[in-house]
């Protein structure tokens, strides 16, 4: 696997974490008490969604045929960005309190945070990972790479199943009704034409 084809697949599947809770959401509206809740956690989860999707974009940018030093800083730049605003996550959720559903509002809510302080960890692990690659050697560099990829893509796949726990029941069918707990539209582009060859 060549160093074009390893940064690819780092942008690919960073798309895949930038998702969050952009899920269609079905059924009725649970009560206004509860679709409170939902916009004021994602009025202030707008600016930590937007971070993801101004990382995935930036790291779709990178010139993966250029010096490694440079896939180097942007992807560890990007992998830091995703920590913080996972973590940044974690916290408005905590901070919001259980949704308004009793026990199944608290149990949601601990889940949230939960679910977003361990994507935060596992993104400053990818972070160390990359920020540890040797760039004196360009095929030492790409393998190195590629281990990246892998951790990236297992994270990723980890992260999704989490996150399919919040998008169930009231609290998540309300969240996903809002425009902040959405992906930022229009990022996407970029990415889907570095990957599709």
């Amino acid at each position: 696997m060549n160093l074009n084809t390893t940064t690819r697949h780092v942008a690919a599947a960073l798309t895949g974490a930038a998702l969050l809770l952009a899920v269609s959401a079905c059924g009725d509206d649970s009560g206004k008490k509860l679709n409170n809740w939902a916009k004021g956690v994602c009025d202030q989860a707008q600016t930590q969604v937007k971070k993801i999707d101004d990382a995935n974009t930036a790291i779709s940018k990178v010139n993966s045929a250029g010096a490694p030093k440079d896939v180097k800083a942007a992807d560890s730049a990007a992998f830091q960005s995703i920590s913080d605003a996972y973590k940044s996550l974690a916290q408005i959720f905590s901070s919001a309190g259980p949704a308004p559903k009793g026990d199944e509002g608290k149990t949601f809510q601990q889940n949230a945070v939960s679910v977003f302080t361990n994507l935060s960890s596992q993104y400053a692990a990818l972070k160390k990972q990359v920020d540890g690659l040797d760039t004196s050697n360009q095929a030492k560099f790409a393998d190195g790479l590629r281990g990246v990829s892998d951790s990236l893509n297992q994270t990723t796949s980890n992260g999704e199943k989490s996150l399919t726990t919040l998008r169930q029941g009231d609290a998540g069918k309300a969240l996903a009704k809002q425009p902040g707990c959405q992906r930022v539209s229009g990022t996407a582009s970029p990415t889907a034409s570095a990957t599709s060859s």
